[in-house]
C-alpha cells in the first residue's frame, strides 16, 4: 500500500522474504515510496535501497539529529545530494558543512564520514551499486 514504510531493525533476525523485497527492485523501472524497506544502517540512520541495477544505485539515508556516519571508505564513485537537514562532512583530508541543495563527489577509496548537525535526509548516487547494501 503506498506511504506505508517497511523498517528492518536488526538485519540478523530479518526473514529471506523481506530480503528478497529489497532485491525485487533490481532493473525494476519504477520503486514507489511504499515499497522501500528501510534498514536501519547505524544508530539514528536509516538506508531505503531505492531503484539500482550492476551499474548505478539510488539510496535514501534518513539521520535523525546528532547520527553519525562513520568515516569509511569503498570501491565506489558516490555521489550525494542533501534534500534536508545540515550536515557536517569529512572527505578526505577536508570538511564541509553542507543542507539542502547541496551536494558532495566522494571518488572511489576516498575516506569520508558525516554527522547530522540538525536531522535531514540525503540521496546517495553510487557506482557500481553497492552489493553489501542487499
Amino acid at each position: 500500500e503506498s506511504g506505508i514504510i517497511k523498517l528492518i531493525t536488526d538485519v540478523s533476525k530479518t526473514t529471506q522474504e523481506e530480503i528478497m523485497e529489497i532485491k525485487d527492485y533490481k532493473n525494476k523501472s519504477v520503486v514507489y515510496k511504499g515499497e522501500v524497506v528501510g534498514v536501519v544502517a547505524e544508530k539514528g540512520v536509516t538506508r531505503f535501497v531505492k531503484a539500482y541495477s550492476d551499474d548505478i544505485m539510488c539510496v535514501e539515508n534518513v539521520f535523525e539529529t546528532g547520527a553519525v556516519g562513520p568515516m569509511h571508505s569503498h570501491p565506489h564513485t558516490q555521489i550525494t545530494y542533501v534534500i534536508s537537514g545540515r550536515f557536517r562532512f569529512t572527505v578526505g583530508e577536508k570538511v564541509y558543512e553542507v543542507s539542502s541543495g547541496d551536494t558532495l563527489l566522494k571518488k572511489d577509496g576516498v575516506v569520508h564520514g558525516c554527522i547530522a548537525i540538525e536531522g535531514g535526509v540525503m540521496l546517495d548516487i553510487f557506482t557500481p551499486m553497492r552489493k553489501e547494501f542487499i
